[in-house]
Protein backbone atom coordinates (compact mmCIF):
# COMPACT_ATOMS: atom_id res chain seq x y z
CA UNK A 1 0.00 0.00 0.00
CA UNK A 2 1.39 3.39 -0.95
CA UNK A 3 0.35 6.97 -0.50
CA UNK A 4 0.61 9.91 -2.85
CA UNK A 5 -1.10 13.26 -2.25
CA UNK A 6 -2.87 14.99 -5.09
CA UNK A 7 -0.83 17.50 -7.09
CA UNK A 8 -2.65 20.39 -5.41
CA UNK A 9 -1.95 19.07 -1.91
CA UNK A 10 1.66 18.24 -2.78
CA UNK A 11 2.10 21.86 -3.86
CA UNK A 12 0.68 23.06 -0.52
CA UNK A 13 2.91 20.60 1.36
CA UNK A 14 5.98 21.85 -0.51
CA UNK A 15 5.07 25.46 0.38
CA UNK A 16 4.61 24.47 4.05
CA UNK A 17 7.97 22.69 4.14
CA UNK A 18 9.69 25.69 2.52
CA UNK A 19 8.38 27.96 5.29
CA UNK A 20 10.52 26.21 7.94
CA UNK A 21 14.29 26.39 8.36
CA UNK A 22 14.34 22.61 9.01
CA UNK A 23 12.18 20.23 7.00
CA UNK A 24 11.23 18.19 10.07
CA UNK A 25 9.58 21.24 11.68
CA UNK A 26 6.83 21.11 9.05
CA UNK A 27 5.45 17.81 10.39
CA UNK A 28 2.24 19.21 11.91
CA UNK A 29 1.24 21.24 8.84
CA UNK A 30 2.07 18.30 6.55
CA UNK A 31 -0.06 15.91 8.60
CA UNK A 32 -2.90 18.44 8.68
CA UNK A 33 -2.83 18.73 4.88
CA UNK A 34 -2.79 14.95 4.47
CA UNK A 35 -5.76 14.61 6.80
CA UNK A 36 -7.57 17.48 5.11
CA UNK A 37 -7.39 15.60 1.82
CA UNK A 38 -7.88 12.03 3.05
CA UNK A 39 -10.09 12.55 6.09
CA UNK A 40 -7.49 10.72 8.19
CA UNK A 41 -3.76 9.88 8.13
CA UNK A 42 -3.37 6.37 6.71
CA UNK A 43 -0.31 4.28 7.68
CA UNK A 44 1.14 4.67 4.19
CA UNK A 45 0.87 8.45 4.55
CA UNK A 46 2.82 8.25 7.82
CA UNK A 47 5.69 6.60 5.95
CA UNK A 48 5.39 9.08 3.08
CA UNK A 49 5.49 12.08 5.46
CA UNK A 50 8.50 10.64 7.31
CA UNK A 51 10.37 10.18 4.04
CA UNK A 52 9.37 13.64 2.79
CA UNK A 53 10.62 15.31 5.99
CA UNK A 54 13.66 13.11 6.66
CA UNK A 55 12.18 11.66 9.85
CA UNK A 56 12.01 8.22 11.35
CA UNK A 57 8.46 6.88 10.82
CA UNK A 58 8.25 6.27 14.59
CA UNK A 59 8.47 10.04 15.14
CA UNK A 60 5.46 10.58 12.87
CA UNK A 61 3.52 7.90 14.78
CA UNK A 62 4.46 9.57 18.09
CA UNK A 63 3.04 12.88 16.90
CA UNK A 64 -0.13 11.26 15.52
CA UNK A 65 -0.77 9.40 18.77
CA UNK A 66 -0.16 12.52 20.90
CA UNK A 67 -2.36 15.07 19.13
CA UNK A 68 -6.08 14.30 19.23
CA UNK A 69 -6.71 16.50 16.19
CA UNK A 70 -5.24 13.78 13.99
CA UNK A 71 -7.20 10.66 13.08
CA UNK A 72 -5.45 7.36 12.44
CA UNK A 73 -8.70 5.75 11.28
CA UNK A 74 -11.39 6.96 8.90
CA UNK A 75 -14.00 9.06 10.64
CA UNK A 76 -17.73 9.34 10.21
CA UNK A 77 -19.32 12.14 8.22
CA UNK A 78 -19.83 14.02 11.51
CA UNK A 79 -17.18 14.12 14.23
CA UNK A 80 -18.22 14.75 17.84
CA UNK A 81 -15.38 15.52 20.24
CA UNK A 82 -16.13 15.53 23.96
CA UNK A 83 -13.69 17.18 26.34
CA UNK A 84 -12.67 14.98 29.24
CA UNK A 85 -10.09 17.23 30.87
CA UNK A 86 -10.34 18.19 34.53
CA UNK A 87 -12.99 20.92 34.34
CA UNK A 88 -15.24 18.89 32.07
CA UNK A 89 -14.76 15.64 33.97
CA UNK A 90 -15.65 17.30 37.25
CA UNK A 91 -18.76 18.75 35.57
CA UNK A 92 -19.91 15.35 34.27
CA UNK A 93 -18.13 14.67 30.97
CA UNK A 94 -17.91 10.92 31.60
CA UNK A 95 -21.70 10.78 31.99
CA UNK A 96 -22.10 12.75 28.76
CA UNK A 97 -19.74 10.39 26.92
CA UNK A 98 -21.59 7.34 28.24
CA UNK A 99 -24.96 8.83 27.23
CA UNK A 100 -23.71 9.69 23.75
CA UNK A 101 -22.25 6.18 23.31
CA UNK A 102 -25.54 4.65 24.41
CA UNK A 103 -27.68 6.93 22.20
CA UNK A 104 -25.41 6.37 19.19
CA UNK A 105 -25.38 2.61 19.75
CA UNK A 106 -21.60 2.42 20.04
CA UNK A 107 -20.44 -0.85 21.56
CA UNK A 108 -17.23 -1.41 23.47
CA UNK A 109 -14.24 -0.14 21.54
CA UNK A 110 -16.31 1.34 18.69
CA UNK A 111 -16.00 5.03 17.98
CA UNK A 112 -17.94 5.27 14.71
CA UNK A 113 -21.56 4.31 14.17
CA UNK A 114 -22.20 1.28 11.97
CA UNK A 115 -23.61 3.49 9.21
CA UNK A 116 -20.50 5.71 9.24
CA UNK A 117 -22.55 8.77 10.14
CA UNK A 118 -20.95 9.80 13.45
CA UNK A 119 -17.56 9.38 15.09
CA UNK A 120 -17.34 10.05 18.83
CA UNK A 121 -13.94 11.01 20.25
CA UNK A 122 -12.99 11.84 23.82
CA UNK A 123 -10.28 14.54 23.77
CA UNK A 124 -8.14 16.12 26.44
CA UNK A 125 -9.18 19.74 26.06
CA UNK A 126 -11.32 21.87 23.78
CA UNK A 127 -10.41 25.14 25.50
CA UNK A 128 -14.01 25.84 26.47
CA UNK A 129 -13.80 25.28 30.23
CA UNK A 130 -16.35 27.96 31.07
CA UNK A 131 -18.97 25.81 29.30
CA UNK A 132 -18.02 22.49 30.92
CA UNK A 133 -18.75 19.81 30.08
CA UNK A 134 -18.38 20.78 26.46
CA UNK A 135 -18.15 19.16 23.10
CA UNK A 136 -17.60 20.09 19.48
CA UNK A 137 -19.60 18.92 16.51
CA UNK A 138 -17.48 19.27 13.39
CA UNK A 139 -15.47 21.98 15.13
CA UNK A 140 -18.46 23.97 16.47
CA UNK A 141 -18.49 24.37 20.27
CA UNK A 142 -21.48 23.23 22.31
CA UNK A 143 -21.87 23.39 26.04
CA UNK A 144 -22.53 22.99 28.73
CA UNK A 145 -23.89 19.58 27.79
CA UNK A 146 -25.68 17.24 30.18
CA UNK A 147 -26.40 13.54 30.15
CA UNK A 148 -30.00 14.45 29.31
CA UNK A 149 -29.18 16.83 26.48
CA UNK A 150 -27.02 14.12 24.84
CA UNK A 151 -30.18 12.41 23.52
CA UNK A 152 -31.31 15.67 21.88
CA UNK A 153 -27.88 16.10 20.31
CA UNK A 154 -28.05 12.60 18.83
CA UNK A 155 -31.55 13.29 17.43
CA UNK A 156 -30.17 16.47 15.88
CA UNK A 157 -27.28 14.55 14.33
CA UNK A 158 -29.58 11.88 12.93
CA UNK A 159 -31.67 14.61 11.32
CA UNK A 160 -28.72 15.86 9.25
Amino acid sequence: MSYAPSAAVLERIDRAVAAYPERSAALLPVLRLIQEESGWVPPAAEVWAADKLGLNPVRVREVLSFYTMFRRRPAGRTVVQVCRNLSCTLAGAEEVIAALRRELGLGDGADTTADGAVTLVAVECLGNCDHAPCLQIDGVDRGPVTRDSAAAIVRELRGR
